[in-house]
């Protein structure tokens, strides 16, 4: 596929990395003459220095032969502008949006996004998808990350192995016996800083970072099976009042009935906002790095405590003051923290100042992006080891050739397992003599080498 992508940030440039990979024809646009030479050094793409509002740049870039745009600039109003551009001159099918102003993304406003006023297919809204995110894994204590597949009646969670767990030292294929009645299904682990795709007699260890597909109505069965028995935040403090944070406290206003919300903003006239939109949200003026405001917040009480400010430094020194204002060993343990963090170099922080979970809003950015660039019946993506593997849904159609034949015979590339698949409302964890029929919906991992090989697979029809 010929894909051009407007911006060559740290979101462009891992996008370009990822599709290239795959085998797509990239090109890359971005008036920085720095951050285009970047991408020409490091990626077999094609790098333009020139705005991709200009349509003569557009047309450099051979827009009339592209079957997809995807504008990822750091203004709003310009990658609308290229959507524009890029449908009203090039006619190119498929434009995809990163856009961040709230303003924009008011549901009363969405009929302005289609072919006769503002022609963008996809909007991408990194605030949205990430406070989507954090309230996914608050509703999956335990897990370190928690996502939805084939109508939410699948997940797929990643888990920490400590020594609460039980199954250490368990060859895969004794779990089915000990835990008969789990809907449960490892398709991956981290060990090492390396991703291992399991097999029959391998056997789970401490330290290990485990990928394992499930029924969604079993996540506290599963999560208790693997060591975790953490129970649902009841008090939850936030700190930063930004999109993230006024998404996420008013998602879990609606969803979660119980909780107590407390958000720290340190801008009054956002903190008076804030006031203003959410219904049970404590909402305190503050600087959160000042521990007269902590303690007002009453932040030895918090359960949760998620660090979401746009300044990775003020996140990790939050992070620090929860470990002081905790009583004792136990009761950092008991607490769960979780930064917001830009800059990557700072995850090697994450075991020394015990944060729970590191909060990635590039690779959220490009795992909802990257889900749109796949064609044919698939439907979710999830991106693990940034990029190196996704986790996918797709939907098998008459023409796919997986139809009557067993998952034994399957001939599926040795980079690619089945995790879980949807029949008419029952989840299934496949065995070597299941047979797929069609309008199965298959969650599976694949390696991004074989990104081809099961877009083939699931017979594509369109972009």
């Amino acid at each position: 596929m010929n894909i051009i992508i407007c911006g060559a940030g740290r979101v462009g440039f891992t996008i370009a990395k990822q599709l290239s990979e795959q085998g797509h024809s990239i090109t890359v646009i971005d008036p920085s003459s720095e951050d285009i030479q970047k991408i020409d050094d490091a990626l077999d793409v094609k790098a333009i220095v020139g705005k991709g509002t200009f349509p003569s740049i557009l047309e450099k870039a051979n827009a009339a032969e592209t079957d997809m745009i995807i504008a990822v600039t750091r203004n709003d109003e310009i990658n609308m502008l290229i959507c524009q551009i890029a449908f009203s001159i090039f006619n190119i099918p498929k434009k995809i949006a990163r856009i961040r102003s709230q303003d924009y993304l008011n549901p009363k406003f969405s009929r302005v996004y289609n072919k006769e006023n503002l022609p963008i297919d996809v909007i991408i809204s990194p605030e949205i998808e990430i406070a989507k995110s954090i309230q996914r894994k608050l509703e999956a204590p335990g897990a370190l990350d928690s996502v939805p597949f084939a109508d939410n009646k699948i997940r797929l969670l990643e888990i920490l192995i400590n020594e609460n767990c039980k199954l250490i030292n368990i060859k895969l294929n004794d779990l089915t016996k000990k835990y008969p009645n789990l809907d449960a299904n490892i398709i991956g682990v981290i060990r090492d800083e390396k991703f291992l795709i399991p097999k029959k007699n391998d056997d789970i260890k401490k330290g290990d970072k485990i990928y394992v597909i499930i029924n969604s109505s079993q996540m506290s069965e599963t999560l208790e099976a693997f060591g975790h028995e953490e129970k649902v935040s009841k008090k939850i403090l936030i700190v930063g009042g930004g999109n993230i944070g006024f998404n996420l406290a008013k998602n879990l206003e609606e969803s979660l009935d119980d909780v107590r919300v407390k958000i720290i903003e340190k801008n009054k006239s956002r903190a008076e906002f804030l006031a203003s939109e959410l219904n049970n949200t404590i909402v305190i003026n503050g600087d959160a790095l000042d521990e007269e405001v902590l303690a007002e917040a009453n932040l030895e009480e918090a359960e949760t405590v998620l660090a979401l400010t746009n300044d990775d430094e003020d996140n990790l020194m939050v992070s620090v003051l929860v470990e002081k204002f905790a009583k004792d060993e136990k009761d950092i343990d008991d607490k769960r923290t979780m930064a917001l963090i830009n800059k990557p170099n700072y995850s090697l922080l994450q075991n020394s100042l015990k944060i729970d979970d590191l909060i990635d809003p590039r690779m959220n950015t490009v795992s909802s992006i990257l889900k749109h660039v796949h064609k044919g019946t698939i439907e979710t993506a999830y991106t693990i080891m940034n990029g190196e593997y996704e986790v996918i849904e797709a939907e098998i159609i008459e023409t796919s050739e997986l139809i009557n034949k067993e998952l034994k015979n399957s001939n599926l590339p040795d980079e690619i397992r089945i995790g879980a698949v949807l029949r008419e409302e029952k989840v299934i964890i496949p065995r070597s003599n299941f047979v797929f029929q069609k309008e199965d919906k298959v969650v599976f991992l694949a390696k991004k080498d074989s990104i081809s090989v099961v877009e083939n697979i699931f017979r594509i029809s369109s972009i």
